[in-house]
């Protein structure tokens, strides 16, 4: 490892400068200092819910040539990438597998950057092979079973996979812009019958007396943010689950984020009856958190699917990733892709055992892409 690139490990976002993570963050929403700030600084992401923060610097705290999201995990709730199986392989064995090392967005299915570099090519390439190194150095010499990247983007899956990390890959759902004028002009390329459902599908909710409203974080004050929390609460509770997320996130990170924040909400004679929150980034709209006060057919395909495809149209976005699961999505104009985890694992043995595991997986999950690809509404298959 350089002598440029020391590492360090931070114990919450407030330990670097703001402006000197985003320099390196872009416009992926959930990489901001604001958003992994404001999840430390309500109380969802500490070491009491189980998310230690862990955060790696390698370089000057001023001009960081590396920073990464990397937390101390007491459990494996809020991942979306199953490794249950893998901790009680562990325990049976008499060791212990918590607490592991996770290079990850909490409670963010969504793919992107992980790892934050200075500059581009062989020296990112570079910085990205140190990152991965001291994560596992740090992993071994603490005696922590395993390290963990969560869907990570194309260049972190190379150069974890170059440095002998074990790659998993899953199969999600999301919609791709090719050059829509509007709404109809997407239903257009469906058949004639999957089109007519659609259609369907959109006047029922008309047909409730559902009306839909888009705003910007820098358009919702904490009143309506706490409301809109409250219709997500709900969703998690009748599931018989708490939400990972407090009413005071929303508030912070709406704020925050302004404009790359977006609520969807669903009036009923002027009564907030659903809402759908996205995030946004330069060219991609990314389906978050959902709630409703009650059962209205097809209201959640038009909060969370339809409306989202209309602003991609309207704004010029050109994917939207709508969040985990469902098959669904299909029907509404969502194709299967491949994301990606990488996975150390310092038992030898174990690591074997998984390494054979996850190759039948992946042929799985390649065949299970390929066949649900076969019901996607277009006239004609899009070339992945």
């Amino acid at each position: 490892m350089s002598r440029t690139a020391q590492p360090q490990f931070l114990r919450g976002m407030a330990e670097i400068d703001a402006a000197a993570w985003n320099a390196l963050a872009g416009d992926y929403p959930f990489m901001r200092h604001e958003f992994l700030a404001s999840l430390e600084s309500t109380g969802c992401v500490t070491r009491a819910t189980g998310w230690n923060p862990h955060h790696l610097l390698l370089g000057d705290p001023e001009r960081p040539l590396v920073l990464a999201p990397l937390y101390e995990k007491a459990h494996s709730w809020g991942e979306f990438v199953f490794d249950f199986a893998w901790a009680r392989a562990w325990e049976s064995r008499g060791l212990k597998y918590y607490p592991k090392l996770l290079l990850a967005i909490p409670f963010t299915p969504a793919s992107g950057p992980r790892l934050l570099c200075q500059g581009s090519g062989g020296d990112a390439e570079q910085l990205r092979a140190e990152a991965l190194a001291a994560i596992a150095a740090d992993a071994a010499a603490r005696h922590r079973s395993s390290a963990h990247a969560l869907f990570i983007d194309e260049p972190l899956r190379a150069a974890a996979e170059a440095a002998g990390w074990l790659l998993r890959r899953d199969c999600h759902f999301q919609w791709c812009n090719r050059g829509y004028r509007d709404f109809e002009d997407f239903l257009a390329t469906f058949s004639a019958d999957k089109r007519k459902k659609a259609r369907r599908e959109r006047r029922r909710v008309a047909e409730q007396g559902i009306e839909f409203e888009l705003r910007t974080g820098a358009q919702l004050d904490a009143t309506l943010l706490r409301a809109i929390h409250a219709l997500h609460a709900a969703t998690f509770h009748r599931h018989g689950h708490e939400p990972y997320l407090s009413a005071e996130f929303f508030v912070q990170v709406a704020a925050a984020l302004g404009e790359n924040f977006i609520a969807a909400l669903a009036r009923r004679e002027g009564e907030l009856v659903a809402t759908a929150v996205f995030f946004r980034s330069r060219d991609t709209l990314y389906g978050r958190y959902w709630g409703a006060v009650g059962d209205f057919h097809s209201l959640h395909f038009e909060a969370c699917y339809h409306q989202g495809i209309e602003y991609c149209i309207q704004h010029g976005l050109q994917r939207f990733e709508p969040g985990t699961q469902g098959e669904h999505k299909l029907a509404r104009g969502f194709e299967p892709v491949f994301t990606w985890s990488a996975h150390w694992l310092a038992d030898l043995t174990l690591r074997d055992a998984v390494a054979r595991y996850l190759e039948r997986e992946t042929t799985a999950i390649g065949e299970y892409a390929d066949a649900v690809g076969q019901h996607t509404p277009f006239r004609e298959r899009h070339a992945p």
